[in-house]
């Protein structure tokens, strides 16, 4: 039908159609007409031209015609269920679509007006309210917008300077109040703090990650019981008082040295993690991991310094600070296990011999066979101390030249000091030989001088 029509178009009446069409054929006129050519040539004889077509494609219906606007809204900000089993879509993260009606009245808009049986009563009383117009009001706008930004935002949770734990309003470090009371026990004068809060997952064959809330606490009166406990539940609270309620129940009892701090340095240890701990004067206060001040101070400890060696899992830290804890022995012990006097230099005391315990059966007397008391209570473990660098200007010239000019008068100042504390003065071995090359000191010049005034 086409390349009838295009015969009768192209082709004048004194041209031959058979020899026109010869030329041009169905293929190639089905090609340019479907690519849109904006002329076709014919033979020499004649032309003719015609505007393009251009064919294009029409969908009379799309996504959002076929949904309602609560249905597409849902597909953005909601989580497919896969996503739901793995816990997604359930933080402070989770986008929600703002209502922008939430705050409009029907017939209420920017001009304030009083429309009968919309925003006000056809008939109050016995008079027939009219239409009227209202004086503007201009705090309309700004109230719709505050209302429409607290939609989309979270109150921060604010808390007092007291109860923050150790970073902010999280969780570790909080206190969570003192556990639950047993039959007719109540736990009067204990407290309980959060040391870890985390998510934990465990694949299920079924549900697929299954996911936790794991709470570590510890609990103590601040006089020497105290204990920790580990809980895990779905929901935070639950696990929380989980957690507090196993600590409650895990109570032990801690020996403290003057109520202050522990007996003796020592080292413990659990898995990887190593921790020395080291006794302090009353006054010194706790130097030691944030999870180790915590507990110190749930048991009544105020002075303290521990040093964290390998690995920093904070349950392995809590385990091993305890381990230590419960095998720290008594003065008493001490004396009982070496057969030795066990004495103390305090330097209120200026460092005077002080018997703190004596063995109660034989006593030992030969000083070399009593062990090192560091080494005894350390188990023969030494803390690690990093070598001190020295400073960046050591390795210049210049401070090589100082040093070179210094290296006579090195040390002159102890010199003099142990000179005179020896011999009384200032001295040599040339100073017997050669007595009036002996220095003048300024006290015995002062007296010379004095002396000759006098005669």
């Amino acid at each position: 039908m086409m390349s009838s029509m295009l015969k009768r178009l192209l082709c004048p009446k004194n041209i031959n159609i058979a020899q026109s069409v010869v030329s041009i054929k169905r293929p190639d006129i089905l090609k340019n007409c479907t690519r849109c050519y904006k002329s076709l040539i014919a033979p020499q004889t004649g032309v003719v031209q015609f505007q393009s077509v251009c064919i294009q494609q029409v969908r009379n219906e799309s996504f959002f015609k076929k949904h309602t606007a609560e249905h597409i809204w849902k597909s953005v900000t909601s989580v497919s269920n896969a996503g739901k089993k793995r816990g997604r879509g359930k933080g402070a993260g989770k986008k929600r679509a703002k209502n922008l009606n939430k705050g409009q009245v029907i017939g209420v808009g920017v001009d304030n007006m009083i429309w009968p049986g919309l925003n006000a009563p056809i008939i109050k009383g016995r008079d027939l309210i009219k239409r009227t117009k209202l004086p503007p009001d201009p705090e309309r706008q700004a109230r719709l917008v505050k209302l429409r930004d607290s939609m989309g935002t979270f109150k921060v949770l604010r808390l007092s300077p007291t109860e923050r734990g150790w970073s902010g309003s999280k969780m570790p470090g909080r206190s969570i109040g003192p556990p639950d009371p047993i039959n007719e026990y109540n736990f009067d004068g204990f407290d309980t703090k959060v040391l870890e809060f985390k998510t934990v997952f465990c694949m299920k064959a079924n549900a697929g990650r299954y996911r936790r809330i794991s709470v570590v606490t510890v609990t103590g009166n601040k006089n020497g019981l105290a204990g920790f406990a580990l809980g895990k539940a779905a929901d935070s609270r639950a696990a929380l008082r989980r957690a507090k309620n196993r600590a409650g129940q895990k109570l032990m009892y801690i020996e403290r040295y003057n109520n202050h701090t522990v007996y003796h340095d020592f080292f413990t240890q659990f898995c990887n993690t190593r921790i020395f701990v080291e006794k302090r004067p009353e006054g010194h206060g706790l130097i030691c991991h944030r999870a180790i001040k915590t507990i110190c101070e749930m048991i009544g400890i105020k002075d303290l310094y521990a040093k964290v060696e390998g690995s920093t899992n904070l349950q392995n830290i809590v385990k091993a600070f305890f381990l230590g804890l419960l095998k720290q022995k008594t003065h008493q012990q001490l004396a009982d296990e070496t057969n030795y006097h066990l004495v103390e230099f305090r330097k209120e005391n200026d460092y005077l011999p002080v018997i703190v315990a004596s063995p109660k059966g034989l006593v030992k007397t030969d000083p070399k066979e009593a062990p090192d008391f560091l080494q005894y209570v350390m188990d023969n473990k030494v803390r690690l101390r990093k070598k001190k660098s020295l400073p960046f200007y050591t390795k210049k010239t210049h401070w090589y030249i100082k040093e070179k000019k210094i290296e006579i008068v090195r040390n002159m100042d102890k010199a003099k000091y142990n000179l005179l504390a020896e011999y009384g003065e200032i001295r040599s071995f040339l100073t017997d030989k050669y007595p009036e090359c002996r220095p003048v000191q300024k006290k015995s010049f002062s007296k010379q001088i004095d002396e000759d005034e006098n005669q």
